[in-house]
């Protein structure tokens, strides 16, 4: 397959996303595609065809973002390694440097809070190489042939309990930072349900709810997961060789750390030490959320969902991925490249 018929096919296949987030299933057969790193000009490079906006969500702002050919980009769905893979970018931009605050460096460039006139200025500020995070699909977002992306997956299942801790956290200054700042489209966020094997069915059978699609996220990065930019991760292979999951990173956006300064590095990117430095990660300090910082910085580990889901759920919840994703992706989704 072509580098221009399988990007057609990923528009094709991500195009519509109805308010509700209710869509027939969409399966996609996905092909490797090898991309001539001597010639980017032969390449089909995504392109932005659509706005997505909602209590969290205003992706207009890639519109005005004036890239950098240094840039990088970290995206994910949300609650799949994205902190994490900002804190690993930042102990390799700064020298393995403990007082790095990754919360300041690396804003959330499409949350609708601050506005985006305040988050552009202090970016276009900013004299370090940027390292920006998004939860957009592909094509909501501008795409910079020059730029780097990391894309960091998790099973969903993982993503869905992490995402419940954060949600049923949440105090009233994050409700109201993202209900009542001026500009929203859509309905606001309301507070979870108690019951999580009920959070997990509106997520589930809702595609995101009350957040945002979650299928449609990983079937696009996954399509391009062959452009010379762009390297996919997992959380699961993080926490299995978190050191040789670094040295990877740091080759794909052509860092140098001192070989003297790695242990440290590897140090700062721990679970662990990340949680007892919680404030330098979460955003205001974890001032949206109760217990704070350490709240937001939660537990690090797979597996919870094990206690809750039945052997039924979790096949369907199995078989949903293989017919949304296909089996390739599907698999990996769940396991990582090394699982």
């Amino acid at each position: 397959m072509s580098p221009i018929l399988a990007l057609r096919n990923f528009r094709a296949a991500t195009k519509t996303t109805p308010a509700h987030h209710k869509r027939a299933f969409i399966r996609i057969g996905y092909h490797a595609v090898q991309y001539p790193e001597s010639d980017p000009m032969s390449i089909d490079w995504p392109r932005k065809t659509r706005e997505l906006h909602s209590h969290h969500f205003d992706s207009t702002i890639w519109n005005d973002f004036v890239f950098r050919d240094d840039d990088i980009v970290i995206a994910s769905y949300a609650k799949a390694g994205t902190t994490w893979t900002q804190q690993i970018v930042a102990q390799l931009l700064f020298d393995a440097d403990p007082t790095v605050s990754v919360a300041d460096r690396s804003p959330w460039l499409d949350l609708r809070v601050p506005p985006k006139a305040v988050k552009l200025a202090a970016l276009e500020a900013q004299t370090h190489r940027r390292f920006v995070k998004t939860h957009l699909p592909v094509d909501a977002l501008r795409f910079s042939p020059r730029a780097k992306y990391l894309y960091v997956a998790r099973d969903g299942r993982d993503v869905l309990w992490s995402l419940y801790h954060h949600h049923r956290q949440a105090n009233a200054s994050w409700y109201q930072a993202l209900n009542d700042t001026p500009g929203r489209i859509g309905p606001p966020i309301d507070p979870p349900v108690e019951d999580i094997r009920q959070y997990w069915r509106d997520w589930i059978e809702h595609d995101g709810h009350p957040f945002w699609p979650f299928w449609e996220n990983v079937r696009s990065w996954w399509a391009i997961r062959d452009l010379p930019n762009v390297m996919l991760l997992h959380f699961s292979d993080l926490k299995r060789n978190l050191e040789s999951e670094m040295r990877r990173i740091a080759a794909f956006l052509d860092l140098r750390l001192d070989e003297a300064r790695w242990q440290d590095a590897i140090t700062h990117c721990s679970f662990d030490w990340m949680k007892r430095h919680a404030p330098q990660s979460a955003p205001l300090g974890g001032a949206f959320w109760e217990g704070g910082a350490s709240t937001f910085i939660n537990k690090g580990i797979n597996g919870r969902w094990r206690e809750t889901l039945s052997a039924a759920e979790c096949a369907d919840y199995e078989a949903r991925a293989r017919a949304e994703l296909g089996p390739a992706c599907a698999h990996w989704l769940a396991s990582g490249y090394s699982g």
